[in-house]
């Protein structure tokens, strides 16, 4: 006889796919995680996902658990109403998936699927930093940039579902061009990619770094963990490339800070985790070019729920939406 309900919640990026067995509670019971090797395409992605979701119940004790229901977050431009991901630079050939549909004819459960940064941003504010906070903006940063906003305590996605894209908000109108077909937006200049893009550039140009020795003296070897790494370890030349994106981010939330006056900002994802040396500039240079009076208001911290925040944030999202919790 089950006692209480889970969901297993997934958390599809470009780089990776997290699933989880989690209570309706919060509690994470088990996780796992694999490659989303997206430039394979949409079909064996999904076969990944599906996969991962089995093997997530196939271990699960469900002697006093139920699955009620499946959780995603993803990364792209997201129709919640129908479970449709429209659009997703970081998921190449995702343009009208109907990743709901897939799941559920697939597993025969209810599934529930919004935008990992919206997710995020849920999971912070009602698992995380941003507990008791009415107005609150996520932003992620990870092989690419996203946002999710809490406005008077509850999420808002916008007319159709897609508010929170802060990662395509225009920076530089002579930047690089953006994996969206624009040209300067805050992720092409600010996320992972735009890291190790740089530094690739730089050393295939000639420059004496300590990055191309963690690459083992190939270009393509260079993410943006080795350029982090050799920052970390004194390397003028990487902390220079975190220097000028920490900057580039900062300029992105100062007009966060400015359209949406919010009580909090929280910074997640993965380069995120470089830490002060990113969030130290960032957090100056927002204060810096933001109006005053939201300026001091405003705190600008780390996610506390770092790599779990979407996982948490889509289950929230599903008994938001009516997931059977008991």
């Amino acid at each position: 006889m089950t006692d209480q309900s889970a969901i297993v919640s997934v958390d599809l990026g470009g780089t990776k796919i997290a699933a989880a067995l989690v209570r309706t509670t919060g509690e994470i019971l088990s996780q796992k995680s694999t490659p989303t090797l997206a430039e394979e395409g949409v079909a064996p992605v999904i076969g990944r996902l599906l996969a991962a979701v089995d093997s997530i119940i196939g271990n699960a004790d469900l002697s006093h658990l139920s699955i009620s229901g499946i959780a995603v977050a993803a990364a792209g431009v997201i129709d919640t109403e129908n479970g449709t991901v429209t659009h997703s630079p970081n998921l190449p050939g995702w343009c009208e998936v109907p990743l709901k549909k897939s799941i559920e004819e697939a597993l025969g459960l209810p599934t529930f699927l919004i935008n990992d940064a919206s997710a995020a941003a849920l999971g912070e504010h009602r698992f995380g930093a941003g507990k008791g906070v009415s107005h609150l903006v996520y932003v992620t940063v990870s092989t690419g940039i996203g946002g999710g906003l809490i406005l008077g305590g509850r999420l808002y996605t916008g007319a159709s579902g897609s508010a929170g894209e802060v990662g395509h908000m225009v920076i530089d109108a002579n930047g690089p061009r953006c994996s969206c077909g624009n040209v300067g937006c805050l992720e092409v200049l600010a996320s992972g990619t735009a890291l190790a893009r740089e530094a690739q550039k730089l050393i295939q140009q000639g420059a004496s770094t300590k990055i191309a020795e963690l690459a083992n003296g190939e270009p393509s070897n260079v993410t943006a963990k080795l350029v982090a790494d050799a920052a970390r370890q004194g390397d003028a030349l990487a902390r220079e490339i975190i220097s000028q994106a920490a900057t580039y981010l900062g300029m992105g939330l100062a007009n966060l800070v400015n359209i949406f006056n919010p009580e909090m900002i929280v910074v997640g994802g993965g380069v995120a985790k470089i830490g002060d040396m990113l969030l130290d500039t960032a957090r100056r240079v927002a204060i810096e070019r933001a109006f005053r009076l939201p300026a001091q208001r405003v705190q600008i911290v780390p996610s506390r729920l770092s790599d779990n925040a979407a996982i948490l944030g889509a289950v929230a999202f599903a008994q938001a939406a009516g997931v059977p919790t008991t």
